[in-house]
This record gives C-alpha cells, sequence and structure tokens, in this order.
C-alpha cells in the first residue's frame, strides 16, 4: 500500500495499485506506474523472476506476460501474492492478470479489495477455479487507494493543491522543492482544468504547464471579478490551451 501511494492520481485513468510476492524468504514489491504500463503483479511477479532466474530486459505488459507463461516452469507454484486491488480479469490496454496468475498457479493471493468496476472483476473467482487459494481481506486502506478512480468513472474528481512550511506558513518565500514540483507537473499532465486565483495569476505570472515531465498542459480556468490580465503572464500563451476567466466556479461542476 505504501508503495502504491506513491503513484496515487498518476496512474489515471487507472487506479493505483500495489502488489508483494513472497517466495524463497524473499519478498518483492512493485506497483503500476502509469496507464497502459504493466500492472502491479506483472511487475513484482518478474521482479521476483528476474531475482533468481536469468531474463531479458522487457518492457512491455504483452512481453512479460508471454514471456512468463513460457518460461515459469512451476517457479511460482510455492509464492504467496498480495495485492491491494483485484487482479483484472479483462483485456485492455494490457493482458489479464488474473488469468497470468492463474497459469503461474502461485499457492496463495490476498486480495485487499475486490474491483468495484463489474466489467474488471472477476479475477478471484478465475483464481479459485485454478485451485488457488484466494483471501479477500476488504482492508479499508486498499480502498482509500481506489476511491479517486471510483470517482473518476461516476463522475469527475476534484483535489486541492497547497505549498506550506512544516509550521503552517504558506507565505514568506520559495516553499516548494524539486521533487515536489515534479510531482505537480506530473498531476498537471493527468488534469483537465485548472482554477487559480486572480491574484495569484498577477503576481506570480505562472506557465502552469507540466514542463518538468513533458507532460501537457491543462486548460486554465482563472477565477476573478476583475477580467483585466497582462497577457504576456505566460500561462496565456502555451499553445492548444483554453483559458477562462470566470467570477463563478460553474465550469468546475
Amino acid at each position: 500500500m505504501n508503495e502504491a501511494w506513491k503513484y496515487q492520481l498518476l496512474t489515471y485513468p487507472n487506479p493505483a495499485v500495489g502488489c508483494a510476492v513472497l517466495i524463497k524468504n524473499q519478498i518483492f514489491t512493485d506497483v503500476h506506474k502509469k496507464a497502459g504500463e504493466p500492472h502491479a503483479e506483472v511487475n513484482a511477479l518478474f521482479k521476483a523472476f528476474s531475482f533468481f532466474q536469468k531474463t531479458p530486459k522487457l518492457k512491455t505488459a504483452k512481453e512479460i506476460h508471454e514471456f512468463l507463461i513460457k518460461n515459469h516452469n512451476n517457479f511460482f507454484n510455492d509464492a504467496q501474492i498480495y495485492v491491494t486491488l483485484e487482479p483484472c480479469s479483462h483485456i485492455g490496454k494490457t493482458p489479464s492478470c488474473a488469468n497470468l496468475i492463474s497459469i503461474l498457479k502461485p499457492k496463495k493471493v490476498t486480495i485487499g479489495w475486490l474491483d468495484p468496476i463489474i466489467e474488471h472483476s472477476g479475477g478471484a473467482e478465475m483464481l479459485k477455479n485454478r485451485g488457488i487459494e484466494v483471501r479477500v481481506v476488504n482492508d479499508k486502506r486498499c480502498f482509500d487507494l481506489i476511491e479517486p478512480f471510483i470517482k473518476w468513472n461516476k463522475d469527475k474528481f476534484i483535489f486541492f493543491k497547497l505549498a506550506q512550511s512544516l509550521n503552517g506558513v504558506i507565505t514568506g518565500g520559495y516553499i516548494s522543492s524539486e521533487s515536489s514540483l515534479k510531482w505537480v507537473h506530473q498531476i498537471r499532465d493527468k488534469i483537465d482544468l485548472l482554477v487559480i486565483g486572480g491574484n495569484t495569476v498577477r503576481i506570480d505570472r505562472p506557465t502552469l504547464d507540466s514542463r518538468r515531465v513533458n507532460g501537457k498542459a491543462p486548460d486554465v480556468l482563472i477565477y476573478s471579478k476583475q477580467k483585466e490580465f497582462d497577457k504576456t503572464i505566460p500561462l496565456f500563451n502555451i499553445s492548444g490551451r483554453k483559458v477562462f476567466i470566470e467570477d463563478n466556479l460553474e465550469k468546475n461542476k
């Protein structure tokens, strides 16, 4: 769960998921890092296999699935897998994790929370049907990990960003570090609309893009009663961006 939280929101439109594989008295953990890339279970399983076996450098989920299916040779039969979310049963941008695990046939799979999306669920039953012991613990902390994903699927998700020092101060100098700035840019790359106050725009003259991760620049809603702004402020000069200046937040509904 702790590892998965490091990628919270960055896996949009997929949920943040973490996995641990216990095998031969070793623990291997990994996470889902980005939509379209290997899921947490696949990354953790391949990490474990690569620790004990010589493996090629593989990047795509399909490559790893096919390699493990062809070369596992019952390696995982005594393994235990712990995953925060039920392994997916469907085939989307990546192959089915539940199908892969059912072929590798570990001793036991512990699931933190069942997948609430009907089209993706059913992985636990697939594993049980293959004779794998499955335990669902319904840990609320695992639900907390996927809550933003559930909200995105039902409607929309809104979050608030604040730069603040440890003693609660938000003024008096630059607060953000390089690591926090990079994280903010990763989030900007995922969102559709960024809301900012008019005074902040006039004083800080921001760009509000995602240049630190070579990502997209979201549209901007400037919340201000005064509609006049210096159009040389960098945020106004981003190609393909829409900038709205409003005295209400109706666009955010």
